[in-house]
């Protein structure tokens, strides 16, 4: 059996942006201060639901909706880390380890550029890797659209996985 030596995944994720101050508005593992939240049926840390996409899919796994499905009362609210850890899982028991992350977090509200480096520490470590190996990027539509109305928030994250061993043949 052949290993591929390099994977590339792409993940994109929205979701609505509310006002509740009761609910922590959570970005990349990291509590933005504020009034607003995400609406969602998890944490809706829109962040990590595209990372998570992102390295399923370069190992060709599918997506979270697959493994979390967001009907499942038992996942209500549930931290958003535990479906990076579940990934991660996945990406090393098919023998590779991450290489890198790019991150794009798109809309109006809130402003991410105070946030970018404890955000990028915060992915580092989940994914067990160094903050120079991340990258945290912000922008807007420029006022266009659902999310220029400041209505959500998205994030597209592409991640570049190395292999490290040779997996074990299907029995």
């Amino acid at each position: 059996m052949s290993v591929i030596p390099f994977r590339v995944g792409q993940g994109l994720a929205f979701h609505r942006l509310i006002a509740d101050p009761a609910r922590p508005l959570l970005i990349g593992g990291v509590e933005i201060p504020g009034s607003y939240a995400l609406a969602g049926h998890s944490d809706a840390d829109v962040l990590l639901h595209a990372l998570a996409d992102a390295l399923l899919g370069a190992i060709g796994k599918g997506d979270i909706g697959e493994f979390f499905p967001d009907n499942d009362p038992t996942l209500k609210n549930m931290d958003s880390r535990r479906i990076i850890t579940f990934a991660l899982d996945a990406v090393r028991e098919a023998g590779y380890a991450v290489g890198n992350a790019d991150v794009i977090l798109i809309g109006e509200k809130p402003k991410f550029t105070p946030h970018k480096p404890a955000i990028r520490a915060s992915l580092a470590e989940l994914l067990g890797v160094t903050p120079e190996q991340i990258a945290c990027k912000a922008t807007t539509t420029e006022k266009m659209g659902a999310l220029g109305r400041s209505e959500g928030l998205g994030c597209t994250v592409v991640v570049s996985l190395i292999a490290v061993a040779v997996p074990a043949p299907d029995r």
